[in-house]
């Protein structure tokens, strides 16, 4: 019984451990996620202040360059963080059902257990009455 219920705190244990990492990587995505809004906007800004929107166009301003190289890269690494968050939640939900699959296994022993005493409880209160009845 002891090993059961150790064995169901441990996943219990790697659940929420899952679960964090997979908050944290939310939480990143939506960083980077932000970060590449403010990135977009600045480049939305220089190519308004320079009134030249062509990339191409040789008096593009080199600032707006290296802030699409910047924005280029956080688009990168979000695809990153998309996979790995994809990842960590397939973990998460393999480490729920194995944690799952020993709570109802777990239940079930319990509910078992259970019915085993009231039967022999019953078992117990009805030679109570067949002996008194036999008194009488």
């Amino acid at each position: 019984m002891r090993n059961r219920e150790s064995l169901i705190r441990l996943h219990k244990f790697q659940v929420d451990e899952k679960r964090r990492k997979v908050a944290e990587l939310e939480l990143m995505l939506a960083e980077f996620r932000q970060r590449e809004r403010d990135l977009e906007a600045q480049v939305q800004e220089e190519q308004r202040k320079a009134g030249i929107s062509d990339v191409a166009h040789f008096a593009y301003p080199m600032f707006a360059k290296s802030v699409i190289r910047r924005r280029e890269n956080i688009l990168e690494s979000i695809e990153g963080i998309e996979r790995q968050l994809e990842s960590a939640k397939e973990e998460l939900a393999g480490a729920f059902r194995e944690l799952k699959k020993y709570e109802l296994l777990e239940g079930s022993r319990k509910r078992k257990i259970r019915k085993e005493t009231m039967r022999i409880e019953q078992a117990e209160l009805d030679e109570i009455a067949l002996t008194i009845h036999r008194r009488h």
